[in-house]
Protein backbone atom coordinates (compact mmCIF):
# COMPACT_ATOMS: atom_id res chain seq x y z
CA UNK A 1 0.00 0.00 0.00
CA UNK A 2 1.81 3.13 -0.79
CA UNK A 3 1.15 7.04 0.43
CA UNK A 4 -0.70 8.91 -2.25
CA UNK A 5 1.05 12.26 -3.48
CA UNK A 6 -1.79 13.46 -5.42
CA UNK A 7 -4.94 14.21 -4.76
CA UNK A 8 -5.41 13.13 -1.17
CA UNK A 9 -4.82 15.08 2.03
CA UNK A 10 -1.42 14.08 3.97
CA UNK A 11 -1.60 10.76 6.14
CA UNK A 12 -4.40 9.27 3.31
CA UNK A 13 -3.30 6.30 1.77
CA UNK A 14 -5.26 4.87 -1.60
CA UNK A 15 -6.96 1.89 -0.37
CA UNK A 16 -7.10 -1.04 -2.80
CA UNK A 17 -11.37 -2.44 -2.36
CA UNK A 18 -13.56 -2.42 -5.49
CA UNK A 19 -15.61 0.75 -6.31
CA UNK A 20 -19.26 0.23 -4.60
CA UNK A 21 -22.22 0.41 -6.91
CA UNK A 22 -22.64 4.09 -7.92
CA UNK A 23 -24.30 6.20 -5.83
CA UNK A 24 -26.71 9.54 -5.98
CA UNK A 25 -24.97 12.14 -4.88
CA UNK A 26 -26.67 13.13 -0.91
CA UNK A 27 -26.94 16.37 0.40
CA UNK A 28 -25.08 17.83 3.25
CA UNK A 29 -28.45 17.69 5.54
CA UNK A 30 -29.50 14.36 4.25
CA UNK A 31 -26.12 12.75 5.23
CA UNK A 32 -26.38 13.85 8.76
CA UNK A 33 -29.59 12.76 8.73
CA UNK A 34 -28.81 9.37 8.15
CA UNK A 35 -26.34 8.55 10.03
CA UNK A 36 -28.60 9.22 13.13
CA UNK A 37 -30.32 7.17 15.57
CA UNK A 38 -33.62 8.69 14.48
CA UNK A 39 -33.89 7.30 11.37
CA UNK A 40 -32.65 3.78 12.60
CA UNK A 41 -35.75 3.97 14.92
CA UNK A 42 -37.77 4.26 11.96
CA UNK A 43 -36.08 1.26 9.97
CA UNK A 44 -36.00 -1.04 12.75
CA UNK A 45 -38.85 -2.86 11.44
CA UNK A 46 -38.54 -3.43 7.94
CA UNK A 47 -34.54 -4.31 9.02
CA UNK A 48 -35.71 -6.59 11.62
CA UNK A 49 -37.69 -8.73 9.21
CA UNK A 50 -34.99 -9.10 6.71
CA UNK A 51 -32.36 -9.80 8.96
CA UNK A 52 -34.52 -12.30 11.06
CA UNK A 53 -35.50 -14.17 7.90
CA UNK A 54 -31.74 -13.94 6.73
CA UNK A 55 -30.71 -15.89 10.01
CA UNK A 56 -27.73 -14.15 11.43
CA UNK A 57 -25.65 -11.53 9.47
CA UNK A 58 -22.32 -11.17 10.88
CA UNK A 59 -21.41 -8.23 8.25
CA UNK A 60 -23.29 -5.28 7.06
CA UNK A 61 -22.22 -2.95 4.32
CA UNK A 62 -23.51 0.54 4.16
CA UNK A 63 -24.31 1.78 0.89
CA UNK A 64 -28.23 1.66 0.10
CA UNK A 65 -29.71 5.12 1.01
CA UNK A 66 -32.37 3.90 4.28
CA UNK A 67 -30.05 1.36 6.25
CA UNK A 68 -30.29 3.19 9.15
CA UNK A 69 -28.12 3.83 11.97
CA UNK A 70 -24.74 5.63 11.96
CA UNK A 71 -21.46 3.98 11.44
CA UNK A 72 -19.93 1.31 13.80
CA UNK A 73 -22.55 -0.07 16.15
CA UNK A 74 -24.62 3.45 15.93
CA UNK A 75 -21.63 5.06 17.46
CA UNK A 76 -20.26 7.50 14.91
CA UNK A 77 -22.32 10.91 14.26
CA UNK A 78 -21.97 13.74 12.16
CA UNK A 79 -19.39 15.43 13.77
CA UNK A 80 -16.90 12.32 14.16
CA UNK A 81 -17.27 11.47 10.28
CA UNK A 82 -16.85 15.28 9.16
CA UNK A 83 -13.70 15.59 11.19
CA UNK A 84 -12.82 12.40 9.59
CA UNK A 85 -14.08 12.15 5.84
CA UNK A 86 -15.00 15.83 5.54
CA UNK A 87 -17.38 15.70 2.86
CA UNK A 88 -16.59 12.73 0.90
CA UNK A 89 -18.96 9.68 0.28
CA UNK A 90 -18.70 6.95 2.76
CA UNK A 91 -19.40 3.21 2.53
CA UNK A 92 -19.46 1.17 5.99
CA UNK A 93 -18.22 -2.57 6.54
CA UNK A 94 -19.55 -3.28 9.78
CA UNK A 95 -19.65 -7.10 11.61
CA UNK A 96 -22.50 -7.29 14.35
CA UNK A 97 -20.52 -7.01 18.02
CA UNK A 98 -20.67 -10.29 19.96
CA UNK A 99 -21.24 -10.89 23.27
CA UNK A 100 -18.19 -13.26 24.29
CA UNK A 101 -14.69 -12.99 22.01
CA UNK A 102 -13.04 -15.75 23.81
CA UNK A 103 -13.45 -18.18 21.19
CA UNK A 104 -12.94 -15.82 18.44
CA UNK A 105 -9.51 -14.93 19.06
CA UNK A 106 -10.63 -12.16 21.50
CA UNK A 107 -12.28 -9.84 18.53
CA UNK A 108 -16.04 -8.81 19.73
CA UNK A 109 -16.56 -7.02 16.29
CA UNK A 110 -15.14 -5.46 13.52
CA UNK A 111 -16.12 -1.84 11.41
CA UNK A 112 -14.33 -0.48 8.65
CA UNK A 113 -15.57 3.07 6.91
CA UNK A 114 -13.80 4.24 3.25
CA UNK A 115 -14.12 7.39 2.14
CA UNK A 116 -14.21 8.26 -2.20
CA UNK A 117 -13.43 10.42 -4.33
CA UNK A 118 -15.32 9.55 -7.40
CA UNK A 119 -14.98 6.13 -7.13
CA UNK A 120 -11.44 6.19 -6.12
CA UNK A 121 -10.93 5.20 -2.16
CA UNK A 122 -9.07 7.76 -0.31
CA UNK A 123 -9.34 7.46 3.73
CA UNK A 124 -10.27 4.19 5.63
CA UNK A 125 -10.49 3.85 9.46
CA UNK A 126 -11.03 0.90 11.22
CA UNK A 127 -12.77 0.00 14.84
CA UNK A 128 -12.35 -2.87 16.29
CA UNK A 129 -13.59 -3.91 19.86
CA UNK A 130 -11.37 -6.76 20.84
CA UNK A 131 -9.82 -8.61 24.77
CA UNK A 132 -6.31 -8.72 24.65
CA UNK A 133 -4.61 -11.52 25.08
CA UNK A 134 -1.77 -12.77 27.80
CA UNK A 135 -2.54 -16.69 27.98
CA UNK A 136 -1.26 -17.25 24.44
CA UNK A 137 1.22 -14.59 23.90
CA UNK A 138 -0.98 -13.73 20.53
CA UNK A 139 -1.10 -9.81 21.55
CA UNK A 140 2.12 -9.07 22.51
CA UNK A 141 3.99 -8.47 19.57
CA UNK A 142 1.47 -7.05 16.73
CA UNK A 143 -0.77 -4.85 18.93
CA UNK A 144 2.02 -3.09 20.43
CA UNK A 145 3.86 -2.40 17.80
CA UNK A 146 0.94 -0.09 16.58
CA UNK A 147 -0.46 1.07 19.64
CA UNK A 148 2.12 1.61 22.15
CA UNK A 149 3.74 3.63 20.19
CA UNK A 150 6.27 6.50 21.11
CA UNK A 151 4.25 8.65 19.05
CA UNK A 152 1.69 8.17 20.93
CA UNK A 153 0.21 9.91 24.54
CA UNK A 154 -1.81 10.12 27.15
CA UNK A 155 -5.23 10.45 26.76
CA UNK A 156 -5.67 11.92 30.53
CA UNK A 157 -6.97 11.28 33.92
CA UNK A 158 -10.26 8.95 33.87
CA UNK A 159 -9.51 7.70 29.90
CA UNK A 160 -7.27 4.84 30.30
CA UNK A 161 -5.89 5.04 26.85
CA UNK A 162 -3.38 6.49 24.33
CA UNK A 163 -3.68 8.66 21.49
CA UNK A 164 -1.80 9.84 18.24
CA UNK A 165 -1.90 10.98 14.66
CA UNK A 166 -2.73 7.26 13.36
CA UNK A 167 -3.51 5.15 16.27
CA UNK A 168 -5.67 5.24 19.16
CA UNK A 169 -6.78 3.15 21.96
CA UNK A 170 -9.01 3.35 25.22
CA UNK A 171 -9.50 0.50 27.62
CA UNK A 172 -13.65 -0.15 28.25
CA UNK A 173 -14.33 -0.80 32.15
CA UNK A 174 -13.97 -4.18 33.59
CA UNK A 175 -17.46 -3.97 35.41
CA UNK A 176 -19.13 -3.92 31.68
CA UNK A 177 -16.54 -6.15 30.41
CA UNK A 178 -15.52 -8.41 32.80
CA UNK A 179 -12.30 -10.18 32.94
CA UNK A 180 -9.86 -13.51 32.29
CA UNK A 181 -7.13 -14.87 34.10
CA UNK A 182 -4.25 -14.01 31.77
CA UNK A 183 -5.69 -11.53 29.86
CA UNK A 184 -5.47 -7.93 28.87
CA UNK A 185 -7.94 -5.45 29.42
CA UNK A 186 -10.91 -5.07 26.51
CA UNK A 187 -10.26 -2.48 24.46
CA UNK A 188 -11.49 -0.27 21.30
CA UNK A 189 -9.01 0.69 19.03
CA UNK A 190 -9.00 2.56 15.90
CA UNK A 191 -6.48 3.27 12.85
CA UNK A 192 -5.74 4.54 9.88
CA UNK A 193 -3.64 4.72 7.36
CA UNK A 194 0.23 3.71 8.05
CA UNK A 195 1.13 3.79 11.85
CA UNK A 196 3.23 6.81 13.05
CA UNK A 197 3.11 8.61 9.77
CA UNK A 198 3.56 12.00 9.97
CA UNK A 199 3.42 15.00 7.63
CA UNK A 200 3.25 18.23 9.71
CA UNK A 201 2.74 19.53 13.61
CA UNK A 202 -0.77 21.03 11.78
CA UNK A 203 -2.23 17.66 10.00
CA UNK A 204 -1.01 15.78 13.44
CA UNK A 205 -3.14 17.83 15.49
CA UNK A 206 -5.77 17.73 13.20
CA UNK A 207 -5.75 14.41 12.70
CA UNK A 208 -5.07 13.45 16.62
CA UNK A 209 -8.10 14.72 17.13
CA UNK A 210 -10.29 13.43 14.79
CA UNK A 211 -9.04 10.00 15.74
CA UNK A 212 -9.49 10.82 19.23
CA UNK A 213 -13.25 12.37 19.02
CA UNK A 214 -13.94 9.31 17.31
CA UNK A 215 -12.63 6.81 19.39
CA UNK A 216 -14.16 8.02 22.22
CA UNK A 217 -17.75 8.24 20.37
CA UNK A 218 -17.04 4.34 19.71
CA UNK A 219 -16.06 3.45 23.46
CA UNK A 220 -19.27 5.06 24.29
CA UNK A 221 -21.43 3.34 21.34
CA UNK A 222 -19.59 0.31 22.54
CA UNK A 223 -20.91 0.30 26.16
CA UNK A 224 -24.08 1.29 25.56
CA UNK A 225 -24.30 -1.80 22.92
CA UNK A 226 -23.61 -4.34 25.79
CA UNK A 227 -25.96 -2.62 28.13
CA UNK A 228 -23.85 -0.95 30.59
CA UNK A 229 -24.03 2.39 32.02
CA UNK A 230 -21.82 5.51 32.12
CA UNK A 231 -19.48 6.99 29.30
CA UNK A 232 -16.11 8.76 28.36
CA UNK A 233 -15.62 11.95 27.90
CA UNK A 234 -13.50 13.81 25.77
CA UNK A 235 -9.97 14.55 26.54
CA UNK A 236 -9.37 18.69 27.77
CA UNK A 237 -5.85 19.10 26.94
CA UNK A 238 -4.01 16.69 24.91
CA UNK A 239 -0.10 16.79 25.27
CA UNK A 240 1.91 18.48 22.34
CA UNK A 241 2.97 16.00 19.74
CA UNK A 242 5.97 13.97 20.88
CA UNK A 243 9.34 14.77 18.85
CA UNK A 244 12.29 13.08 18.23
CA UNK A 245 15.69 14.63 19.81
CA UNK A 246 18.78 13.93 20.26
CA UNK A 247 20.18 11.29 22.23
CA UNK A 248 21.45 11.82 26.12
CA UNK A 249 23.57 9.11 26.46
CA UNK A 250 24.22 10.19 30.38
CA UNK A 251 19.97 9.68 30.86
CA UNK A 252 18.84 7.70 27.96
CA UNK A 253 15.10 8.01 26.81
CA UNK A 254 15.00 10.34 29.81
CA UNK A 255 15.80 8.29 32.38
CA UNK A 256 17.79 9.43 35.21
CA UNK A 257 20.24 7.33 36.03
CA UNK A 258 19.97 5.11 32.62
CA UNK A 259 23.41 5.74 30.72
CA UNK A 260 23.42 4.17 27.10
CA UNK A 261 26.56 1.95 26.81
CA UNK A 262 29.54 3.69 24.89
CA UNK A 263 28.79 0.66 22.13
CA UNK A 264 25.56 2.08 21.02
CA UNK A 265 25.97 5.92 21.24
CA UNK A 266 27.12 6.27 17.79
CA UNK A 267 24.40 4.75 16.04
CA UNK A 268 21.42 5.39 18.67
CA UNK A 269 21.60 9.42 18.25
CA UNK A 270 18.05 10.51 18.51
CA UNK A 271 15.15 9.35 20.24
CA UNK A 272 11.55 9.76 21.18
CA UNK A 273 9.51 8.95 24.47
CA UNK A 274 5.63 9.37 24.43
CA UNK A 275 2.73 7.96 26.74
CA UNK A 276 4.31 9.59 30.09
CA UNK A 277 1.92 9.61 32.69
CA UNK A 278 -0.79 7.13 31.11
CA UNK A 279 -0.99 3.28 31.20
CA UNK A 280 2.62 2.62 29.24
CA UNK A 281 5.69 4.99 28.53
CA UNK A 282 7.66 3.78 25.40
CA UNK A 283 10.90 5.51 23.81
CA UNK A 284 12.40 4.68 20.28
CA UNK A 285 15.65 4.95 19.58
CA UNK A 286 17.84 4.71 16.35
CA UNK A 287 20.55 6.73 13.78
CA UNK A 288 17.58 9.07 13.17
CA UNK A 289 13.68 9.78 13.31
CA UNK A 290 13.24 7.35 10.19
CA UNK A 291 14.09 4.43 11.32
CA UNK A 292 14.04 2.96 14.65
CA UNK A 293 16.23 0.68 16.04
CA UNK A 294 15.44 -0.19 19.60
CA UNK A 295 12.27 0.06 21.95
CA UNK A 296 12.39 0.32 25.75
CA UNK A 297 8.40 0.17 26.99
CA UNK A 298 7.46 0.59 30.98
CA UNK A 299 3.79 -0.75 31.35
CA UNK A 300 2.32 0.35 34.41
CA UNK A 301 -1.08 0.01 34.31
CA UNK A 302 -1.50 -3.92 35.81
CA UNK A 303 -4.10 -5.46 33.42
CA UNK A 304 -2.55 -3.69 30.46
CA UNK A 305 0.62 -5.87 31.46
CA UNK A 306 -0.85 -8.76 30.99
CA UNK A 307 -0.52 -9.06 27.46
CA UNK A 308 3.02 -9.92 27.94
CA UNK A 309 2.56 -12.66 30.41
CA UNK A 310 3.10 -15.56 28.09
CA UNK A 311 6.53 -13.86 27.39
CA UNK A 312 7.65 -13.57 31.05
CA UNK A 313 6.78 -16.91 31.96
CA UNK A 314 7.82 -19.47 28.95
CA UNK A 315 9.80 -17.31 26.17
CA UNK A 316 13.64 -17.47 26.10
CA UNK A 317 16.33 -17.82 29.29
CA UNK A 318 14.96 -17.03 32.89
CA UNK A 319 16.12 -13.85 34.44
CA UNK A 320 16.07 -13.26 38.04
CA UNK A 321 15.41 -10.29 40.03
CA UNK A 322 15.24 -9.45 43.39
CA UNK A 323 11.57 -8.00 43.65
CA UNK A 324 10.50 -10.09 40.12
CA UNK A 325 11.41 -12.24 37.37
CA UNK A 326 11.99 -11.91 33.52
CA UNK A 327 13.01 -14.02 30.23
CA UNK A 328 15.67 -13.06 28.14
CA UNK A 329 14.73 -14.42 24.10
CA UNK A 330 16.87 -12.82 21.07
CA UNK A 331 16.15 -9.73 20.59
CA UNK A 332 13.65 -9.07 23.15
CA UNK A 333 13.44 -9.10 27.51
CA UNK A 334 11.16 -8.82 29.45
CA UNK A 335 10.94 -8.78 33.24
CA UNK A 336 7.88 -8.55 35.41
CA UNK A 337 8.35 -6.51 38.54
CA UNK A 338 5.55 -6.53 41.31
CA UNK A 339 5.03 -2.77 42.79
CA UNK A 340 2.25 -0.99 45.55
CA UNK A 341 0.10 -0.68 42.45
CA UNK A 342 0.34 -4.07 41.40
CA UNK A 343 2.58 -5.47 38.86
CA UNK A 344 4.81 -3.46 36.00
CA UNK A 345 6.21 -4.80 32.62
CA UNK A 346 9.88 -3.46 31.97
CA UNK A 347 10.13 -4.53 27.96
CA UNK A 348 12.96 -4.19 25.72
CA UNK A 349 13.09 -4.68 22.40
CA UNK A 350 16.24 -4.28 19.22
CA UNK A 351 14.49 -3.92 15.97
CA UNK A 352 17.31 -4.62 13.69
CA UNK A 353 21.45 -4.35 14.03
CA UNK A 354 22.45 -1.29 15.52
CA UNK A 355 24.85 -0.92 13.12
CA UNK A 356 26.17 -3.17 9.98
CA UNK A 357 27.58 -6.27 11.66
CA UNK A 358 26.44 -5.88 14.92
CA UNK A 359 24.27 -8.89 17.14
CA UNK A 360 21.20 -8.67 18.84
CA UNK A 361 22.72 -7.74 21.92
CA UNK A 362 20.84 -4.25 23.01
CA UNK A 363 18.21 -6.38 25.43
CA UNK A 364 20.94 -8.33 27.28
CA UNK A 365 23.13 -5.46 27.87
CA UNK A 366 20.56 -2.73 29.28
CA UNK A 367 17.58 -4.90 30.61
CA UNK A 368 19.78 -4.41 34.30
CA UNK A 369 20.34 -1.38 34.43
CA UNK A 370 16.91 -0.37 32.77
CA UNK A 371 14.89 -1.92 34.89
CA UNK A 372 16.52 -0.58 37.96
CA UNK A 373 16.78 3.10 36.77
CA UNK A 374 12.88 2.60 35.45
CA UNK A 375 11.80 1.20 38.96
CA UNK A 376 13.19 4.07 41.25
CA UNK A 377 11.47 6.38 38.29
CA UNK A 378 8.30 5.14 39.45
CA UNK A 379 8.98 4.71 42.86
CA UNK A 380 9.15 0.79 42.56
CA UNK A 381 12.96 0.58 43.34
CA UNK A 382 15.12 -0.60 44.23
CA UNK A 383 15.24 -3.27 42.26
CA UNK A 384 18.55 -5.83 40.87
CA UNK A 385 18.41 -7.49 37.64
CA UNK A 386 20.83 -10.23 36.86
CA UNK A 387 21.21 -11.69 33.33
CA UNK A 388 22.64 -14.95 32.50
CA UNK A 389 26.20 -14.62 30.37
CA UNK A 390 25.81 -13.50 26.88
Amino acid sequence: MSEETSGARPGETAVAAPAPPPEEPRPPFLRRMLRSRTVRAATAAALAGALLGAGTVAWRTDTLPLTGSAPCWDSLGSGSMDALFGDRRTVTDEQDLRTDPMGEGGVYGQCRITSYEGKRARRQVTVNVRRLDGLRGTDAHAWPREFLSSGMVWLGDGLPGMTSSSRAWIALPQACTGRHDFTGPTVVDIGMGRADFEVSTEYTLRDRSALTGALIDAANGVIDSFGCSGTYRLPRDLPAPVRWQDTTASAFCGIKGLALPAAYRKDLKESRTGGTGGPARVCDAGTSFRESSVRLTTVVDPVLAEIYSWDVLRSGTPVKGSNGYGRLGGNRAVFRAQCQTGQVMFVLEQLRPTHEGSRFTFAHDLLPAYASAEAERIGCGPLKVTVPES
